[in-house]
């Protein structure tokens, strides 16, 4: 079986998040193949695909076209839908005449050609039945999982930081909440940093945008932002952080807390389906519109969670080529 990855997300702005962390700790899984040296190359769209057996697109979004618009005659096709927040937040994430007319399309070439999609939680499942009208027996659940540096370690090095703060790490689109998380810490009395890109730029972007107006009348100005940080910064923070926080609306998966439980960092993640999933149900979350209710888990987080199963990019691997073989 010949298998090629169109792994775009893992070299575009995606590759920082995690879609293209997902595409790339795939792509490296798979090529080890569970000890076995299997070859899987990556490719774009303008390459032949007809020589290949199964083609993996990695990335989808609704409203930009995410697959050609021919496919071979003997090669099947595997779509990743990571999550359909787009279509959940209509009037956040406005398509534009184009964008609505691409999502049309869009759903008319997975109904042909893709014989195959693979998600990463129960919740995207769900969502991937219902807007895209799916048969749910053509969609998989495949977790992901956490990096193998993402571990419990004594920091030696110094970083300019509070003794105590919360952390949080990623975008600052509307679904994760980041307002009511500010103000949380503030009522907390709690240092925030953010480690992330978006954070960091957020005086130089459009807020009258419908994505970005929730920021608008935010003060960053007791924020603690870092910017884009390396694994091996990332790893000390964690280890450092009094409680790492997710407070998000909505998440596809939410892979940053696996790395906070992997570090041993006690975990505020709100009561949204995804985070529960992933998290277990016996986790006490909180509600995402009520800083004060996250104000008081900041003050006494979660500690010592126990992870309903495990989750490693070995076994990620191991069901992505499983799918590959039945299709």
């Amino acid at each position: 079986m010949k298998v090629a990855i169109v792994s775009g997300a893992s070299k575009d702005k995606d590759a920082l998040r995690g879609i293209g962390v997902h595409t790339s700790e795939l792509f490296k899984a798979l090529r080890e193949g569970s000890g076995k040296n299997i070859d899987i190359p990556e490719i774009s769209l303008n390459d032949d695909l007809s020589k290949f057996d199964v083609v993996h697109f990695t990335s989808f979004r609704p409203f930009f076209i995410s697959l050609p618009f021919t496919k071979p005659k003997n090669t099947k096709f595997v779509l990743t839908v990571h999550d359909l927040i787009p279509l959940i937040y209509p009037n956040v994430y406005r398509p534009g005449i184009r964008g609505a007319i691409n999502y049309l399309i869009n759903k008319l070439l997975i109904k042909r050609y893709v014989d195959a999609i693979i998600t990463i939680s129960e919740t995207s499942k769900k969502d991937i039945v219902r807007f895209l009208k799916i048969d749910p027996k053509k969609v998989h659940v495949i977790y992901l999982a956490p990096k193998e540096i993402f571990e419990k370690k004594k920091v030696t090095k110094k970083y300019k930081l509070p003794r105590k703060f919360a952390l949080y790490t990623g975008d600052i689109n509307y679904n994760k909440n980041i307002p009511n998380l500010i103000k949380a810490c503030k009522l907390a009395n709690m240092p925030l940093v953010i480690a992330g890109k978006q954070a960091e730029e957020v005086e130089s972007m459009d807020l009258t945008h419908s994505e970005t107006a929730h920021l608008k009348g935010i003060s960053f100005g007791n924020v603690i932002r870092l910017g884009f940080v390396p694994d091996e910064v990332l790893v000390d923070l964690y280890n450092l952080a009094t409680v790492y926080v997710q407070p998000s609306f909505y998440e596809g998966f939410g892979l940053p807390v696996l790395e906070a439980v992997a570090c041993g960092t006690p975990v505020v993640a709100t009561k949204t389906q995804a985070l529960v999933e992933i998290l277990g149900k016996d986790l006490d979350c909180v509600d995402p519109n009520n800083p004060e209710d996250l104000a008081r888990s900041i003050l006494n987080p979660n500690k010592n969670i126990k992870l309903p199963r495990e989750y490693s990019w070995r076994k990620t691997a191991k069901i992505t080529l499983e799918v590959y073989a039945k299709i």
